[in-house]
């Protein structure tokens, strides 16, 4: 027997056939210093969603941690004392447990917020003190303020705080909410299991249809603070979901300055959602005397994230120009009111900004967009569309402002989510909240660089290197090289759950990781570039990244080099196993897109796959070929990893069984690892455990010096 084919058929065999066979997901928690590693990112508190009080004064916010036993994330919300942290080292204080999503009441004595009563979500209120300051540590008893039979999905106080817009997933044609409990308990009873569909989304995300949608509501309090248990229906007619699914939140309807119209965004669905980004954004009268008015229908693209200016008088919007394209440049758009004339606000930024936050004078909006290779805050002038950049590098994944001063929840690629507090002009920063800090004095992280190369078209293209925890000068380390989704996304300067870098770092890997042609932050003509080429400009850039991250970095081992990806990095790294295998080592595929002409009959989002290959399958044949890894099957040759996910409807597990079928028929070495009650993430706990174990010992079989090599073509 030849020793290649001897070396292989060992790695083989001693490949067990169940990749959840060989990782070990119980919990030990190294003491003292140590590399970072997953053990260490699951434990982490995540901090998120700052809320200043009316003053400035207070700072409410969420912190998730994790029960490691139960499998799952635990939320809190915390207040810190901002007047008292100036003098001296006070620590936040956990006011309300299993909660999130607080907010200020108008006169910043007492928090709203969500919490379950019975299984149910309900709104709550928690008094803190009174107006010489809150006492955080005797608050008053919590109150249940809503009582409705259905969870409540999102919610916003009105200006004057006698109001709250609330969402309830609902069947359209019950008139209250009864009405859809009593359905779905009628439905649960049913011995009978099928649905009959009549219409896409059958399912989307991770969930199946369920014929409910969220609709918007409006309560009034009552004089002992409690709400009806049958608000009023404010989207009436509207056939859609507001907020949108999956991800939808507050910020995609508000109230008027005075409370008495209130603005929502939402795409209507009827028989073309699925194809269709053509949100808009309507007006109801707040007692919900008349029907909605659409106040966008001109635009046939993405219209959202309503905000109305301090005097009412305007409403500002973020707008895209190009219909079915949901990676298009969003503009800051301003509406009159009272003539219905529109403007782009900032027609000279060349960025796509996220929601908006107005300042009390309606002089300035907030929003935070990806920036070479950073995530910041800026201000942008509403008079006319110059812009501030108000933090520095790193990402600012949430914010709030209020007399005059700014709240960020920032990060970046060594240091989780903390507070820091500054003047509204980003002046003046300081951290005032410093969790994990115990955990991060042990788990040591490796230090990062960011470099720039000239990529495809000679077009200058970023990347960044994490270098190895144990990193010593003059020493070679293996490398990781990382391929972010999206496609429209980047691989920014902030800390993350999932992709983390430096969870390779610290098992001894150097990473690489290149935001090639499609990437955000660059400019839009940069993103737009990869629609209708996936594996042409893209990969020039990886290649031509790859080689010049090798020629400035010499402690990169280019011979125990491993690619991986998920989405559409999963994508690439089934395209790179076709037409670019030879630097690598190993491959690892995590929810990847194997057969692009199967992938637009499977997955539910069709607009995505319509705009990326310039048509439909039936129309435009040859676009989903062009560059399709399953017609290069024949050229594989490396040992590949693949992770995929049974609640992943968005690419579905059909696309990895079918890798992993070619893989194991060609006699390559390779493994799948599926999660069945995960989505396109792997979320919980012990899982996330166990995916890192089974990438890592993965990575380090193959890499190893003495690691067997790939078949040759």
């Amino acid at each position: 027997m030849k020793p290649l084919i001897a070396a292989l058929l060992l790695a083989l065999l001693a490949t067990p056939a169940m990749a959840g066979d060989v990782v070990d997901t119980s919990f030990v928690k190294m003491q003292g210093p140590h590399p970072f590693n997953i053990r260490d990112l699951v434990m982490m508190d995540r901090v998120s969603d700052p809320q200043l009080s009316p003053d400035g004064r207070y700072a409410a916010f969420g912190v998730r941690s994790t029960d490691y036993a139960a499998n799952k994330g635990v939320n809190a919300v915390y207040v810190l004392d901002l007047a008292d942290h100036s003098a001296g080292n006070v620590k936040p204080v956990k006011v309300l447990d299993k909660a999130s999503s607080a907010r200020w009441s108008a006169d910043g004595r007492s928090l709203y917020y969500v919490a379950p009563v019975g299984g149910v979500a309900q709104l709550w209120r928690v008094d803190l003190g009174g107006k010489s300051g809150l006492n955080l540590s005797a608050h008053a008893n919590p109150v249940q303020v809503s009582h409705a039979p259905l969870d409540l999905g999102a919610y916003k106080l009105s200006p004057d705080g006698k109001r709250v817009l609330l969402s309830y997933e609902v069947f359209t044609d019950c008139a209250t909410l009864t009405c859809t409990k009593e359905r779905v308990d009628a439905r649960d009873k049913d011995k009978a299991s099928g649905t009959l569909y009549t219409k896409l989304f059958v399912r989307h995300w991770d969930t199946w249809a369920n014929g409910r949608r969220n609709q918007l509501f409006v309560a009034s309090f009552d004089g002992s603070g409690q709400l009806p248990a049958e608000p009023t229906l404010l989207s009436r007619g509207i056939d859609g979901d507001i907020p949108s699914k999956p991800f939808g939140d507050e910020s995609e309807f508000s109230f008027s300055p005075d409370g008495e119209s209130v603005y929502f965004d939402v795409r209507i669905a009827g028989n073309s959602e699925p194809w269709s980004t053509n949100f808009d954004v309507y007006r109801v009268p707040v007692e919900g005397s008349s029907a909605p008015k659409n106040l966008t229908a001109d635009n046939k693209a993405w219209d959202a994230y309503p905000v109305p200016s301090p005097d009412g008088k305007t409403l500002y919007y973020l707008a895209m120009k190009t219909p079915g394209f949901e990676a298009d440049r969003f503009a800051i758009m301003a509406l009159d009111l009272a003539t219905g004339a529109k403007h782009e606000v900032d027609p000279r930024w060349d960025r796509s900004p996220g929601g908006m936050t107005i300042s009390p004078d309606g002089k300035m909006l907030y929003a935070t967009t990806d920036a070479e290779g950073q995530h910041p805050l800026f201000a942008i002038s509403t008079s006319n569309g110059e812009v501030t950049r108000l933090s520095g590098d790193g990402a600012v994944e949430g914010y709030s402002l209020a007399a005059g001063k700014l709240l960020m929840a920032s990060d970046d690629l060594k240091r989780p989510v903390d507070l820091y507090l500054a003047s509204a002009t980003g002046a003046h920063s300081k951290q005032v909240t410093h969790f994990n800090a115990e955990g991060l004095k042990n788990a040591k992280v490796g230090d990062f660089e960011f470099f720039k190369f000239a990529g495809w078209n000679n077009e200058t293209v970023q990347g960044y290197v994490v270098k190895p925890v144990d990193y010593q000068p003059g020493k070679t380390y293996p490398v990781a090289f990382i391929i972010h989704g999206g496609p429209q996304g980047a691989m920014s300067n902030e800390w993350s759950y999932r992709w983390n870098p430096q969870t390779y770092a610290g098992q001894g890997f150097a990473v690489v990781t290149i935001n090639f042609h499609g990437s955000t932050g660059y400019g839009q003509a940069f993103t737009d570039a990869i629609s209708g080429d996936w594996g042409g400009k893209p990969l020039e850039d990886l290649k031509l990244g790859w080689k010049a991250a090798l020629d400035k970095y010499s402690f990169l081992d280019g011979d125990r080099a491993c690619a991986l990806g998920a989405s559409y990095g999963g994508y690439m790294t089934y395209w790179i196993a076709g037409v670019w295998n030879q630097p690598w080592k190993c491959l690892v595929d995590h929810d990847g897109v194997f057969d692009a002409r199967a992938m637009y009959y499977d997955t539910e989002e069709l607009w995505f796959e319509e705009k990326e290959n310039g048509g439909t399958p039936f129309d435009q044949p040859q676009n989903y070929e062009k560059f399709n890894p399953v017609n290069h099957v024949k050229d594989w040759r490396v040992p590949m990893l693949i992770v995929h996910s049974g609640d992943d409807f968005r690419i579905p597990i059909t696309q990895g069984l079918g890798a992993f079928t070619a893989l194991q028929r060609r006699g390559i070495p390779s493994e799948l690892l599926t999660f069945p009650d995960e989505n396109h993430w792997v979320l919980k706990p012990h899982n996330s455990v166990q995916w890192h174990d089974a990438v890592n010992a993965w990575l380090k079989q193959w890499t190893a010096k003495d690691a067997p090599k790939a078949p040759s073509n």
